[in-house]
């Protein structure tokens, strides 16, 4: 089986593979600094749990765009799991052909999104991940990453309304049941989901003007993607495992095997 773990500024996510198919899914914290044991130790107990051994993991893929752990994780991995993980570089095989005016500048979490969604759905489409920033890019009909916009993501934006406005409250982030909002809460509430629609529409209506690609089909990943998505008709497609699926696809690609 495949374990493929993608290292978010916030969360990483890891996902085991039976084949297509993600058989477990778990997360953890980020930014907790841990040693290559603490690391190591805690991925083989979570697969514990699920009664899957270390010797079941035949091979890591890691896509990571938080430089500072991948000492203590790539280590923990060789340890625990008896293999060298494989990460996601300018250098791997991954059927997308970054065609921005600097190709080393993209993260290796939206060339595994371009991947997962180019090669699951097709294009052209515009691939939107609502992670800790908000990325939306734009690949072509011959699988090219042409462009890309960059925002703050929406808890991002919620820390700011509550950090720096000393009467605002912390709140849950939630869709309220109208924009017409009446209270403090609602208010914020209506401000950053009805806010995210609105920016979302917005950026999907110039990518397809400004590059002719008027078809262009939308998918969404992203924890804070499905409420988001369930308020615009604009997004085709949802789908929470957009980037881990990139990374199988990737893996694949580069190693010219089918994950079994």
């Amino acid at each position: 089986m495949l374990l493929a773990i993608d290292v978010g500024n916030t969360n990483f996510t890891v996902g085991l593979f039976d084949g297509e198919k993600i058989k477990h899914k778990f997360r953890l914290t980020t930014n907790l600094p841990r040693t290559s044991d603490e690391f190591g130790g805690q991925i083989v107990e979570q697969l514990a749990h699920q009664k899957v051994q270390p010797e079941d993991v035949k091979n890591v893929i890691i896509c990571s765009v938080v430089p500072k752990i991948m000492y203590s994780l790539t280590s923990g991995i060789k340890k625990y799991l008896h293999c060298e993980p494989m990460v996601v570089g300018q250098e791997t095989k991954s059927g997308i052909r970054i065609a921005t005016t600097n190709p080393m500048e993209m993260g290796a979490d939206r060339v595994a999104d371009a991947a997962g969604a180019y090669f699951l759905y097709g294009g052209p489409v515009i691939v939107i991940d609502y992670g800790t920033a908000t990325t939306y890019d734009l690949v072509t009909g011959d699988g090219s990453l042409i462009a890309g916009v960059t925002v703050p993501g929406i808890r991002i934006s919620a820390n700011a309304l509550w950090s720096n406005a000393a009467k605002l409250p912390e709140i849950e982030i939630v869709k309220p049941k109208s924009i017409l909002a009446k209270t403090t809460i609602t208010s914020m509430q209506a401000g950053l989901v009805y806010g995210t629609i609105g920016q979302t529409e917005y950026i999907i209506d110039e990518f397809r003007k400004e590059s002719g690609y008027s078809d262009a089909k939308v998918v969404a990943t992203g924890g804070l993607g499905r409420i988001i998505s369930e308020g615009t008709m604009k997004i085709d497609v949802y789908n929470d495992e957009l980037t881990l699926q990139g990374m199988r696809i990737i893996y694949e690609k580069t190693m010219g095997e089918q994950v079994k």
